[in-house]
């Protein structure tokens, strides 16, 4: 099956603590349908300090299920829904709303 998401992609958030928020995917974990959304989803992590590191908090991203999230449209920046279409004989990927396709 083709990826709706992919790394690179503009997204927006539609449930939990950061809905409403828009950014960009730095990861997608297929095998759990997950993804991390830059600067969304931060969560601290205590970390002890080892003979490497330091200890101390640490924000990083923590990873949201593909059905929290949807692709933001190209032409107005609004959530879309992702659909498929052969256009000069390739394969794209295509915004819903606007019917814009989706570089990628």
């Amino acid at each position: 099956m083709a990826a709706k998401i992919k790394k690179g992609d503009k997204v927006v958030i539609l449930a939990g603590r950061d809905k409403g928020k828009t950014g960009e995917v730095t990861k997608v974990v297929p095998s759990e349908n997950r993804v991390f959304v830059g600067g969304v989803n931060m969560v601290k992590r205590h970390n002890r300090p080892t003979q490497t590191t330091l200890g101390g908090i640490e924000e990083k991203e923590a990873p949201i299920h593909v059905s929290n999230v949807a692709l933001a449209d190209p032409k107005s920046g609004e959530a879309t829904r992702v659909g498929f279409e052969v256009r000069d004989g390739k394969k794209v990927r295509v915004a819903k709303k606007s019917g814009e396709v989706i570089n990628g």
